[in-house]
C-alpha cells in the first residue's frame, strides 16, 4: 500500500519516533512524504521514502494530487493545532481529497498508531480492490 506522511515542523520528532517504532510494518509498504519529514524518517529508519518538495514549498499540493490520482492508501498528517494558519488551507483541502476518496487519515498520533496497526491485520486491504 502507499502511505503519505506529512508533518509540520514541531510533529517532525514525533513523526519520526512513530516511523522508528513502526518500521517493520512500514517496510512492507511504499511511503512517500514531505521533504524534511522524508528525509528523517529516511536517516532515521533506512526505509526508502519517495521524498517530494518540502510543505512550504509544495509538497502538500504534491500529496494532495497523489490523492486526488488514488495513489495514496493511507495519510498520516500531524498537524500543530496551536498553528492552524499557516497551512490551513492546504491542509484542509487534502483531507478533504481523503474525504472524497475514501483515503484513511490520521491527524493525531493515537491515529496514526490505531491506522498502521489495522493495515498490519489487514483491516485496509479493501483498498487494494478499489
Amino acid at each position: 500500500m502507499n502511505i503519505a506522511i506529512i508533518a509540520n515542523d514541531k510533529k517532525k520528532e514525533l513523526i519520526t519516533e512513530f516511523c522508528i517504532a513502526y518500521c517493520g510494518i512500514l517496510s512492507k509498504h511504499n511511503i512517500c512524504a514531505t521533504g524534511i519529514t522524508g528525509k528523517y524518517i529516511s536517516e532515521a529508519t533506512g526505509l526508502p521514502v519517495e521524498r517530494l518538495m518540502a510543505g512550504t514549498h509544495g509538497g502538500g499540493s504534491q500529496i494532495a494530487s497523489k490523492i486526488a490520482y488514488d495513489e495514496v492508501d493511507l495519510l498520516i498528517i500531524l498537524r500543530d493545532a496551536n498553528n492552524d494558519a499557516e497551512y490551513a488551507d492546504t491542509e484542509i483541502n487534502i483531507i478533504k481529497l481523503c474525504d472524497k476518496g475514501p483515503v484513511p487519515v490520521a491527524t493525531n498520533i493515537a491515529t496514526a498508531e490505531a491506522l498502521i496497526l489495522a493495515l498490519d491485520r489487514g483491516d485496509l486491504d479493501w483498498r487494494l480492490n478499489k
